[in-house]
């Protein structure tokens, strides 16, 4: 049976977002600014597309009270422009940002960066939000609260939903002030040794603003740890710092060596891209043990982005399990058959049951979380 192309639209405020929800018939995907398509389990057939990149833009900016409200589809690299202006950020920096990712998006991937040592992620950062539900129903939860859902935290479910249980519309942030001064200390080493620095660092009262190694797919890499404070205290912090480390030297430009880091792992013909959460203790030795042809590791934050052979992921996913961890794939090769995420975690039957009250008829992002969210089998 040939499939007929489905139906894009582009609604341009929250009324009419909604009304592409009722409108809409059958199953329905969400778009954005499409840096994390390929995320996640491989998105099935869906009727119409809803893109939220119409959605753009902020709403309301309160510098004294260090908020912001902004339309999910608004990308993040800009509205940190608009609010640098204040002295203000969003403390966020995945990798993606780069390239045009939009809050909505972010939210939905659970997306993090080397910042999440200090700030966490989105899920942390949002204090409210909008939410467009399956049958229609306009959400509010945090803030100004004019509906909520049966008792649920809908900002945190939406946290890495991947667009399965609600098209969030609005967003609302805590924002921080921009750091007066910065410095990176770049020390080359392997991972095993850059897990023991981390370690001497940790058990000190330096406070990092990020700690992380990567390379590029040779066994030595570089371990980065960023420091932030004002101008007068940072350069007693970073001497102290050199001190635990007994090593490192000042990176010449901190933002291309961040830079180096965020490209660090990209899948080449025949490679996967996994994303790896795990006990921050026990995330080295992890991925140590896979057969990474490139990586980045946070190794206080416990989130690793590695690129592999498309045929080892099955075995990568088994192992993280084992560890107590969770993986799910950032990239794949064409034609890749293996599972996007790996083996169910215990909480997978209450995902089904929030899946069942929020989208009873399973319209939103069918798909995405294969395997979790197939049908049961009762």
């Amino acid at each position: 049976m040939t499939r007929v192309t489905p139906t894009t639209v582009r609604p341009d405020g929250l009324a009419a977002l909604r009304d592409a929800v009722l409108d809409s018939a059958g199953t329905l995907g969400i778009a954005g600014a499409g840096t994390a398509a390929s995320w996640g389990g491989t998105l099935s057939y869906v009727d119409t597309v809803i893109d939220v990149g119409g959605l753009d833009g902020i709403i309301t900016h309160n510098p004294g009270d260090m908020t912001v409200s902004v339309h999910a589809g608004t990308p993040l690299r800009e509205l940190q422009t608009a609010l640098a202006d204040h002295g203000q950020q969003v403390s966020f920096d995945a990798a993606r940002v780069s390239r045009g990712a939009t809050v909505g998006g972010l939210v939905a991937t659970a997306d993090g960066g080397p910042a999440a040592l200090v700030h966490g992620t989105l899920r942390d950062l949002v204090i409210g939000m909008t939410i467009v539900l399956a049958d229609g129903t306009v959400a509010r939860t945090g803030g100004h609260v004019i509906k909520n859902v049966t008792g649920y935290d809908l900002a945190k479910l939406m946290h890495g939903s991947y667009g399965t249980l609600g098209v969030v519309a609005e967003v609302v942030l805590r924002l921080h002030p921009v750091p007066e001064a910065s410095a990176t200390l770049a020390v080359d080493c392997t991972l095993d040794d850059a897990a023991d620095h981390a370690a001497r660092l940790f058990a000190q009262p330096l406070d990092p603003a990020a700690v992380e190694w990567y390379s590029t797919g040779s066994a030595s890499g570089t371990l980065l740890v960023r420091m932030e404070g004002t101008v007068d205290a940072l350069p007693r912090r970073v001497d102290r710092l050199r001190s635990v480390l007994g090593s490192g030297h000042d990176s010449a430009s901190a933002s291309d060596v961040w830079d180096s880091h965020a490209a660090a792992v990209r899948g080449a013909p025949g490679q996967a891209v996994l994303r790896i959460g795990a006990r921050p203790s026990r995330l080295a030795a992890l991925v140590a043990s896979l057969p990474a042809h490139g990586a980045a590791v946070g190794l206080g934050t416990g989130v690793a982005t590695v690129a592999l052979p498309a045929d080892a992921v099955a075995d990568a996913h088994a192992g993280v399990h084992a560890a107590g961890g969770t993986s799910v794939l950032r990239d794949r090769t064409d034609g890749f058959t293996g599972h996007a995420w790996g083996p169910p975690p215990s909480a997978t039957a209450l995902l089904r049951s929030l899946k069942r009250t929020l989208d009873p008829d399973g319209r939103l992002g069918p798909g995405r979380l294969a395997p979790w969210l197939q049908e049961d089998p009762r």
